[in-house]
């Protein structure tokens, strides 16, 4: 609940204060002051108590796993304005606009984190989805950005359409939104009544509830519109979008389809009469196939990091099909390795004039610091061993593993991770073994190569020692 009020509060305040501040640091200084109270609220109330308590009336249940994803959320977010603070100043002269819009998405992700009606997932979703349409077309002069911007406010829309066609095929087949009533008998639930039953109305809601779903996290067969956005958004944009934007919808995800302590919720009773485990089986298989293999034949390093996220999105969705302490530990490593290597890998690459793979010949010999801190982000990426990338893969796989039944998923998991070194080590191959030289847009500061250095180092300890980030789960 704390991070949740700051977060709207703090929005809010960024949103005002363009009409008072006239200093583009100012901004900076406010906002990180805000991320830094919404970090250290929500910590307290993981391990301590809530400071604002509002009574939600059995709409948002705040567990220990979903204050520690905000906790993470939150720094990961903390990251990314002080990697990519000068990327953000010249999107536009919006900046307190900009950082608003930002506190405003961090507000959806915290209700996704804790829902426990649908209605609120309906209002969790919209809170985190409108200030990206805006933030997609920050860029006014920039018509690939503007058709960015349309085309994501159109998909999102014909998403959160069947999400709430699902919804309401939900609440006519159960008689209630909530997904468990605390305190009272299980059956006055979505997931007591479909313990019960298994209606018509029920299978199709839920299916289009997962339509809904795949269209958010950009799983196959629906995760076309992801490349044309990331590639036409501002690119320090479209690193928060592929990050901390993806996951928070992840979160969501989990708290429909999983088991709660000493709770049944929807996938258990909803396997009646219907495979949901093969559904998602295919899913993954399909999300994994499509990102992978079109990855390969990009040029553009930006396009390839675009469709190799619907790829990343396919590992991630082997927590639905598990749902054990596994996956849930696999996505929390997951959140943090692929957000800390990509908010590099975008920050890195708005600096540069040419996206190409072209562009980044001889990087190692003119700018070996940026070289070096991209390779290790790439090699997280890929999950090679020594690095957090390597663990969150290995937890995922572990947990399919553990279910049962589905060791053939795992095993085409293992393939595509081989298949995603190849384009991945293209760049590498392009930064170490091919001549050129490496043409900046904006100069690079010490500061920036430092806190690249920094994050790559964080990869490469979080590699030796993943259970510093699970041992504050169970503190």
């Amino acid at each position: 609940m704390n991070a949740i009020i700051l977060s709207a509060i703090f929005g809010i305040v960024m949103m005002l204060s363009s009409a008072f501040v006239k200093n583009t640091k100012a901004y900076k200084s406010i906002a990180l002051v805000g991320l830094i109270l919404l970090l250290l609220a929500n910590i307290c109330e993981t391990y301590s108590h809530a400071w604002l308590n509002i009574p939600t009336f059995d709409m948002l249940e705040f567990s220990r796993f979903g204050l520690y994803f905000n906790t993470l959320a939150i720094a990961c977010t903390i990251l990314f304005s002080a990697f990519s603070q000068r990327e953000i100043e010249r999107v536009g002269r919006y900046i307190g606009e900009y950082f608003a819009l930002i506190f405003f998405v961090l507000c959806g992700i915290f209700i996704l984190s804790s829902y426990n009606n649908l209605l609120m997932l309906f209002i969790g979703i919209e809170i985190m989805s409108i200030p990206l349409y805006i933030l997609t077309g920050a860029r006014k002069e920039n018509l690939k950005s503007n058709e960015a911007s349309l085309k994501y406010f159109l998909m999102g829309s014909f998403s959160t359409g069947i999400l709430l066609m699902g919804i309401a095929l939900v609440y006519g087949g159960t008689g209630d939104f909530a997904l468990v009533h605390h305190g009272q008998d299980i059956s006055t639930s979505i997931a007591g009544a479909m313990n019960k039953r298994m209606s018509f109305l029920d299978v199709a809601g839920m299916i289009l509830i997962l339509t809904g779903m795949c269209f958010k996290v950009s799983a196959a067969p629906f995760h076309f519109w992801a490349p044309d956005i990331y590639d036409g958004s501002p690119s320090v944009f479209t690193s928060f979008m592929a990050t901390i934007v993806k996951a928070g919808a992840f979160i969501a995800f989990i708290r429909l389809f999983a088991i709660r302590e000493e709770e049944t919720t929807i996938l258990e009773n909803a396997i009646i009469g219907v495979d949901w485990k093969m559904l998602f089986s295919i899913i993954i298989v399909a999300t994994l196939l499509f990102g992978n293999i079109t990855a390969i034949f990009q040029q553009s390093v930006k396009r390839m990091l675009a469709y190799s996220s619907i790829a990343q999105a396919g590992f991630m969705l082997f927590s639905l099909l598990s749902l054990n302490d596994t996956a849930k530990e696999g996505l929390l490593l997951y959140v943090v390795a692929y957000s800390v290597a990509t908010i590099g890998l975008f920050g890195i690459l708005a600096k540069m004039k040419d996206y190409t793979l072209a562009g980044y010949n001889g990087m190692a010999k003119s700018h070996p610091t940026l070289a070096f801190a991209n390779a290790i982000f790439l090699l997280s990426l890929s999950g090679i061993p020594l690095t957090i990338g390597f663990f969150a893969k290995y937890y995922m796989l572990m947990a399919v593993i553990q279910t049962g039944g589905y060791m053939w998923v795992a095993i085409v998991g293992v393939i595509f991770a081989v298949i995603s070194v190849f384009y991945y080590f293209r760049v590498i191959w392009s930064m170490y073994f091919k001549e050129g030289t490496v043409e900046l847009k904006y100069p690079v500061t010490k500061g920036f190569k430092i806190l690249a250095v920094v994050m790559a180092l964080i990869i490469i300890l979080l590699g030796a020692f993943p259970q510093v980030i699970l041992n504050f789960l169970y503190f």
